[in-house]
């Protein structure tokens, strides 16, 4: 009895020392060498504002860094996609801090790895008996990015440390530290300091760099910015930036690493912990590996639910890391940027690129990350107002924008005429989700009724009596013409989202009868000869035509006009086009649906969670998993940055977004309980924390595909529409405390 008792212990503290084994590499990015190459190796922090990537060097390391407001370009520029100095401008690269250590060649037990629940990097080693630990964060109540170098011996740091700006100005040094400030050549002023902290050893200038000798301990501390100002009013210019630097820096070091490092992890983990999902547990030998040999791993086929759930967890973390309240939005490549000519000028694309940036704000309960973008669209209007009405009229209502935008109320390349329209089902959702009314009556009622006027005023009546859009553009798609249904379906949405807001509100009634009125007109959606859903007025779609964008797709996700409840006939016709934009309709109509068979153009890494939120919203789980598989296993790089390529970050956001709309959707006038969840899902699993239409978050468990337990919380009791294992019934919410 005695021995089973000795064998029972044991295997219960085997069974607690494996699970915290599972859990030590979860939430983790982590590797057995130090990165080579920024883009695909490199590994990122930030607070919203600035930005670093990571290399997790030994005998030298490097960081680069951003700060968001780093632009050039002029201001309010409308025209040609100019992407120099001036023009249209583009995001730059800030510059970067190199140390170089003395006296660190081959090293033993090396290991760097980001952990993206408390957005701390750290780099370990031995060396001759003696341990280093290199650590990182970006602290977003203190404004600064915070490095600490470390070792298991008194005076075992020594080596030299340089900063170099990628706009040109020249570094200076102090005895505390490293600094440069200049102008770009559109007077955009931007400056830099690295504060220096040793204990032990000593400190000496050597021309433009410090050297350090015999340190125990070193603490640096980064800040960067420029005097952008979000106004258009004022120029987009506000105060010089180094007076704040210099404050924010000097608070910085008043306070203990520990307590910084407190207040940092408890801002950020308040985020990133707010929602979690349990899809399933990877082999401990899968789990056990690096990222990157995982990923190879993965791409074979072998089964990884905790690498899903990394990469939905990796795309929460990574907007909380680059779109914090008070800044500015994250573009297309976040916030980390080491180029001066970065692709497509790291901008805000609005036919697709930025919207989808934001997929999962809401979804995910992330609100709070979504105000940059709100805030970015109301500091453009005045410029756009003034662009739109040279485009289309001097007595032109409301405003759009081109496709490309930058932060100094830039409009460049071509017209995306429903951008705006587009915009505005952000600025909806964030009130449909949080149920903000201030939010509502004050920012987004004037945005929703504005954008209403500007399409009351250019809609136009075909013979048939219906409203088109006139001019329109299938993005990246055909030809222009009038009634592309893509922008039919974003017209509806808008009109949809100002009647909801107005009813909300209880004002405007006769503005209310007229969009209502109009949005009825509106020309429908059609299915066409092969049964497919249109995507323009006439007949043409082609079967075999594998593009990557799904633009007549819109009024499924991320709209709501076409459901498998509400429009199931629709829902059939849009479940026969996304078929065949993956290549499985048309010659290939009886070839099996596979992640292998989608191809060529349709392998982009936006492309895949748009087409998985697509098959989660048309209730075939199985295949929006193919959909994740798909992005991990050829569009995504060995530091998880989704690849479109080349590397841009929509593709990480939006997979975030697909993956909560496979376990929770609330669209349709409902909460929908695990509406798409794949059959490699359904063992067992829980959420919690999602958000769900209406102002309600949700918890969830399941077993074998069927939901054992919930709960729906919101600030007050309320009734919720519940469907759940094939049923639908009305439930009362729980108060949220």
């Amino acid at each position: 009895m005695k021995n089973f008792k000795n064998l029972t212990f044991f295997l219960l503290l085997l069974s607690i020392i494996t699970a915290k084994a599972d859990t030590g590499n979860k939430n983790k990015l982590w590797y057995q060498q130090p990165a080579e190459k920024w883009e695909p190796e490199a590994l990122p922090i930030g607070n919203g504002r600035m930005g670093a990537m990571l290399y997790g060097g030994v005998k030298t390391e490097r960081i680069q860094f951003n700060e968001q407001s780093l632009w050039s370009g002029d201001n309010n520029w409308d025209g040609e996609y100019q992407t120099g100095d001036r023009g249209f401008g583009s995001y730059r690269n800030f510059g970067e801090f190199i140390i170089n250590f003395d006296q660190i060649d081959a090293v033993k037990a090396y290991r760097r790895e980001l952990n993206i629940n408390t957005g701390i990097h750290t780099t370990t080693f031995e060396l001759n008996g003696v341990t280093y630990t290199r650590e990182a964060f970006a602290s977003y109540p203190d404004q600064v990015i915070v490095f600490r170098y470390t070792a298991n011996r008194k005076g075992a740091l020594s080596g030299k440390v340089s900063m170099q700006s990628a706009q040109g100005a020249i570094s200076t040094a102090s005895t505390d530290g490293l600094s440069f400030m200049g102008e770009m050549p559109n007077q955009l002023k931007y400056a830099a300091k690295l504060k220096l902290v040793k204990n032990g050893g000593s400190v000496d200038i050597e021309g433009n760099t410090l050297s350090f000798k015999n340190c125990n301990s070193i603490i640096f501390y980064l800040d960067a910015g420029t005097n952008y100002k979000p106004s258009y009013s004022l120029g987009w210019r506000g105060d010089d930036p180094m007076p704040r630097i210099d404050k924010e820096l000097t608070t910085a070091k008043q306070l203990s690493y520990a307590k910084l490092l407190s207040r940092h992890i408890k801002d950020i983990s308040k985020l990133t912990d707010a929602a979690i999902i349990n899809i399933g547990e990877t082999a401990q030998a899968q789990l056990n590996l690096p990222i990157d040999a995982r990923l190879k791993k993965y791409a074979t086929g072998v089964k990884d639910p905790d690498l899903e759930e990394l990469l939905f967890q990796y795309g929460r973390y990574l907007l909380v890391s680059s779109s914090r309240p008070g800044g500015l939005p994250a573009n297309l490549q976040g916030l980390w940027n080491n180029s001066n000519t970065p692709a497509w000028a790291s901008d805000y694309h609005n036919n697709i690129n930025i919207q989808m940036n934001y997929w999962a704000a809401e979804s995910t309960n992330l609100s709070e990350c979504h105000l940059p973008l709100i805030d970015f669209i109301v500091a453009a209007q005045e410029p756009c107002r003034i662009a739109t009405r040279k485009a289309f009229g001097e007595n032109t209502r409301g405003w759009t924008a081109r496709t490309s935008q930058s932060i100094f109320g830039g409009n460049g390349w071509e017209w995306n005429i429903p951008a705006s329209a587009w915009y505005a089902q952000h600025v909806f959702e964030h009130w449909d989700f949080t149920r903000d009314k201030s939010y509502l009556q004050n920012t987004a009622y004037p945005i929703l009724k504005e954008l209403c006027q500007f399409w009351e005023d250019r809609l136009k009546l075909s013979k048939d009596g219906t409203l088109l859009v006139p001019n329109g553009w299938s993005p990246e798609h055909g030809p222009r013409e009038d009634g592309v249904m893509h922008d039919q379906q974003i017209v509806w949405d808008l009109f949809q989202n100002y009647l909801l807001a107005a009813k909300e509100l209880g004002i405007d009634a006769d503005y209310q009868k007229k969009i209502a009125e109009m949005q009825q007109k509106l020309a429908p959606n059609k299915i066409g000869k092969w049964g497919q859903l249109q995507e323009w007025q006439e007949d043409r779609d082609d079967p075999d035509d594998q593009h990557r964008h799904t633009s007549q797709l819109f009024a499924v996700y991320p709209g709501r006009e076409i459901s498998t409840t509400n429009t199931p006939d629709l829902a059939n016709a849009a479940i026969i086009s996304l078929r065949s934009r993956s290549g499985n309709y048309g010659k290939n109509i009886n070839k099996p649906f596979t992640v292998e068979s989608t191809v060529g153009d349709s392998r982009r890494s936006w492309t895949w969670p748009w087409r998985a939120a697509l098959w989660a919203r048309l209730g075939d789980g199985e295949k929006a998993g193919m959909m994740i598989r798909g992005l991990l296993t050829y569009n995504t790089l060995p530091n998880l940055f989704a690849n479109h390529p080349p590397f841009q970050l929509d593709g990480n956001f939006g997979i975030s977004a697909a993956m909560a709309e496979m376990l929770l959707q609330s669209h349709a006038g409902e909460v929908q309980l695990l509406p798409a969840i794949p059959e490699a899902w359904a063992t067992a699993g829980e959420f919690t924390g999602l958000k769900a239409r209406g102002g309600f978050t949700v918890n969830c468990k399941w077993l074998n595909g069927k939901v054992t337990s919930y709960q729906i919380y919101s600030k007050n009791p309320e009734k919720v529409k519940l469907r759940i294992n094939g049923e639908l019934k009305e439930i009362l919410s729980v108060k949220l405390n």
